[in-house]
């Protein structure tokens, strides 16, 4: 199933149907099987997700919500900042379209049934395995966990 982009806000080097179709690669990589919808926006509007739907009041870099009832039909939603990944892209040397990719996958593994929170580095060695599949750089948990302890980009869940 084609994957649907909503692009918000636009960005230079970001192509709607390259993500498109990265999002069908990685769909079909982590095994989530259903339509999903990506949204790219605003750190405003990820701000205001985080807090409506996770009682946070800080912006993110990525957000997924899987169906609020099961669906064989539906996974789920990824939401992006493209702000962050801006962000993220440049502190870490690689493309902006690289970062979304990254963040796209962690949305994905979430909706996979993955929690990085809870599941004592399941996600984790999952994501890093799926980035080298996919070639793409560092993930977000990987780089966090990388990092000397007072340079350790925070995880922004």
């Amino acid at each position: 199933m084609q994957p649907t982009i909503i692009v918000k806000q636009k960005m230079r080097g970001l192509s709607e149907r390259a993500l498109a179709d990265f999002v069908a690669q990685a769909c079909r990589a982590t095994g989530v099987r259903g339509a999903v919808t990506v949204l790219l926006t605003s750190s405003r509007e990820l701000r205001r997700l985080n807090f409506r739907f996770r009682g946070k009041a800080h912006a993110t870099d990525v957000l997924s919500f899987p169906p609020l009832v099961a669906s064989q039909d539906f996974a789920g939603d990824v939401a992006i900042s493209l702000d962050i990944a801006a962000q993220n892209a440049r502190e870490l040397g690689h493309s902006l379209p690289e970062e979304v990719q990254i963040l796209i996958l962690h949305g994905l593994l979430h909706l996979a049934g993955y929690d990085h929170e809870r599941d004592n580095g399941t996600m984790a060695s999952r994501e890093v395995r799926l980035r080298r599949r996919l070639k793409l750089p560092a993930g977000l948990i990987e780089r966090a966990a990388d990092a000397p302890a007072g340079r350790r980009p925070r995880l922004r869940t």
